[in-house]
């Protein structure tokens, strides 16, 4: 189906249908709601359909995006040693923490 194409009118025996198949106990309140519901929706959907977008690009968003992230350029840390001399424990060089299981800090 084109976009041009009549889209075929909803139905309250294809909304009982669909609701069937989805295993959905509808009123017939609700049967007369949600049919006017989902026509209105694929009357929409129809308009959008039928708009000549030949000339748009496709993009994944509606607005320019910048990235807005620092350049990651190379700087002096923090001294080791410095770094180990304030760390409660410390073993061969490096900070030492609990193990995971069965052991108190």
């Amino acid at each position: 189906m084109s976009g041009t194409d009549a889209v075929p009118s909803l139905g309250r025996d294809q909304v009982a249908h669909v609701a069937r198949l989805a295993r959905l106990e509808l009123t017939e309140q609700e049967l007369e709601q949600f049919t006017t519901q989902l026509a209105s929706v694929l009357d929409h959907a129809a308009d959008v359909a039928a708009l000549d977008l030949a000339d748009v690009l496709p993009t994944n968003h509606p607005l320019p995006v910048h990235n807005v992230l620092r350049q990651d350029t190379v700087r002096p840390s923090v001294d080791r040693a410095e770094v180990l001399a304030a760390a409660p424990s410390v073993e061969d060089r490096r900070f030492r923490v609990p193990r995971i299981m069965g052991e108190a800090p």
